[in-house]
């Protein structure tokens, strides 16, 4: 039997349960993978409570959206992989698990060098930042300023951002700043202050924004330097974001993506483990938990209390 993490109900942490599943058989276009790694991400959490609404729980919901593994068992008509692969999982419920099957559409080939947990922790946070600046038409020449820059999608966003010859600005707290720097951005602090820092900062002005923070402080400082408000775009504020006449991506965005969007999520997976073989792109890896600590992996999540991206090992 394989395991999994399920949730019933919506609530705390603690709903999320580990239970034996059947062993999950490869359909047509599927290959079975042994999960090695997976990555926990904010929307999983947000899922489980309640924060991002889900339809009504009529069975125990599997929790999780990418991972990485090795190839167990392949179904028909599938080309392209081979049983033993390593593999990245993109956009597939149930990665907190031992054994999934997963659409070969949705994964991507782990290259030498690239570890199980890296591949884990790409999908989302990658696929999101990247497909984020190909909406904005981030290009050389740009002065982009990322609000949060030191999480996952942040941190990503800044490493194409700069690979494409743009400027970045970057805020976050003062303690992380260094982690900025080292990603090429030239960091500022938000709070009090920050449109006079940024101004500072970019003396030739901002041309295109990506708030991944939410707070006021982020729209109203984006909303003022730069000028395009079509180059302005947050990934929290989904809800309220036409409001203020810019775009969103995910945070419960009410205007779904574009099939070319969709395109550029996809193809940030495979683009950004080519770059990570390369030595041209990091990630910042936080605690490694057993899969049996999801619960105290959504509470790390949910207080912010840890560095880097967290991962499950089954």
């Amino acid at each position: 039997m394989a395991r999994a993490i399920v949730f019933s109900e919506i609530g705390s942490p603690d709903v999320l349960q580990l239970v034996e599943v059947p062993d999950p058989v490869a359909g047509p276009g599927e290959a079975v993978v042994r999960i090695e790694a997976a990555g926990v991400n904010p929307i999983d959490a947000k899922q489980r409570s309640g924060a991002r609404p889900l339809p009504p729980l009529t069975a125990p919901r599997r929790v999780g959206f990418d991972g990485a593994g090795t190839i167990q068992a392949l179904g028909e008509g599938v080309t392209g992989f081979a049983v033993g692969d390593r593999v990245a999982i993109r956009d597939t419920l149930g990665t907190y698990a031992s054994l999934l099957a997963v659409p070969v559409a949705h994964l991507a080939h782990l290259l030498d060098g690239v570890t199980a947990a890296e591949g884990a922790t790409l999908a989302i946070p990658a696929g999101t930042a990247y497909q984020s600046l190909r909406s904005l038409r981030v290009v050389k020449g740009d002065t982009l300023l990322i609000h949060a820059g030191s999480g996952a999608v942040g941190q990503a966003a800044i490493q194409y951002a700069v690979h494409w010859g743009a400027t970045v600005i970057a805020t976050a707290s003062p303690e992380r700043h260094e982690q900025l720097r080292t990603l090429g951005a030239v960091p500022v602090a938000y709070g009090d202050g920050l449109e006079d820092r940024v101004r500072e900062a970019a003396p030739g002005g901002v041309t295109v924004a990506l708030d991944c923070a939410g707070t006021d402080e982020a729209i109203a400082t984006s909303l003022t330097l730069v000028v395009d408000r079509d180059r302005i775009a947050t990934i929290v504020r989904g809800p309220d974001a036409a409001s203020f006449g810019i775009r969103a991506f995910s945070g419960g965005s009410p205007e779904p993506l574009s099939e070319e969007e969709q395109a550029w999520r996809a193809e940030a997976l495979p683009l950004t483990i080519d770059l990570l073989a390369a030595g041209d792109f990091t990630i910042e890896l936080g605690p490694e938990l057993p899969l049996s600590e999801a619960a105290r992996a959504h509470e790390l999540v949910e207080q912010h209390a840890a560095r880097g991206k967290i991962v499950l090992v089954p």
